[in-house]
């Protein structure tokens, strides 16, 4: 059912929820285990969306780039025909060579122009960059965060533009808080994706549009012990590491060299004011874009 507009900004859902979520291993649930799979933010957010029937489906799949999310994901999610629909995506894009934030740009418009035409209510988040998450020096981590920063700024603006409900998850003190972080230390645990439902629940019931209670921020089991971190870093965590640097690492090094030499000469400002650029941009042909259709 649409929401039903109140006074100023604030909507209330009227009849059955349809809520959808859309995006990588993080809005799958990676790092809160149930069962066999896992639950998740958008899981615990679901429950509580309203006090009547909540129709939840999660299309996110681990490892979905921006590509995946539009070519795959937004198809199904567009004939369920949801009342609310969560995009988080992005971060795996900044882990391929194939980076071109013009292109994930372009993605990101068209799967919010599709969803919110429909009616939907969308909710988007910016998020931490991985080489900080995962501690990586600084000459392999800056590139990282400045292709990060540079996702999370076509999603404020696109953001912006669509009128989407925007959580600032690159942000806060939980993204320092170990016990927020689950072994792999790139997905939250429980407490983590607690975290980030109850900060979305916030978010929509400023809107009115979350009427159920909100979920509670202690987790329901223990977080991962020391040893269980650097278990998983010498087994599971090297077989992911490989499996990145296959394709990322050769333009990693590239990019690490440019930033030593960009920091020997003291230009490093320079590579900040090519990634904005490149932003600006990618946003300009958007608007491009958009005035030829019009026309």
């Amino acid at each position: 059912m649409r929401p039903v507009p109140g006074e100023g900004a604030s909507r209330r859902w009227e009849g059955p929820v349809r809520f959808v979520a859309l995006g990588d291993s993080l809005t799958e649930g990676v790092g809160d285990p149930a069962g066999d799979g896992w639950r998740g933010w958008a899981a615990l957010l679901a429950a509580g969306l309203g006090t009547g029937d909540v129709r939840f489906t999660n299309l996110a799949v681990s490892g979905s780039q921006t590509r995946d999310v539009l070519e795959r994901q937004l198809p199904t999610a567009l004939k369920l025909r949801p009342d609310l629909v969560s995009v988080v995506v992005g971060v795996n894009d900044t882990l391929r060579c194939t980076f071109d934030i013009e292109a994930v740009a372009a993605r990101l418009d068209q799967v919010y122009a599709a969803c919110t035409g429909q009616g939907a209510v969308l909710l988007t988040a910016c998020l931490p960059d991985p080489g900080t998450m995962l501690g990586l020096p600084g000459a392999l981590a800056h590139p990282l965060a400045r292709r990060q920063r540079a996702v999370n700024a076509v999603v404020h603006a696109l953001s912006d533009r669509y009128g989407a409900l925007h959580l600032h998850a690159c942000e806060g003190d939980w993204v320092t808080d170990r016990a927020m972080w689950s072994a792999d230390r790139l997905h939250p645990g429980e407490r983590g994706h607690r975290q980030l439902a109850l900060r979305f629940h916030a978010l929509l019931a400023e809107h009115g549009l979350a009427a159920g209670p909100a979920p509670s921020p202690e987790p329901e089991s223990p977080g991962p012990t020391r040893s269980a971190s650097w278990w998983w870093l010498a087994t599971a965590g090297t077989g992911w590491v490989a499996r990145r640097c296959t394709d990322l690492l050769p333009q990693l090094l590239t990019l690490a060299a440019d930033e030593l030499g960009h920091r020997a000469r003291g230009t490093s400002a320079r590579l900040d004011l090519r990634a904005s650029a490149a932003v600006s941009a990618a946003l300009a042909a958007l608007s491009g874009a958009e005035q030829a259709d019009a026309a």
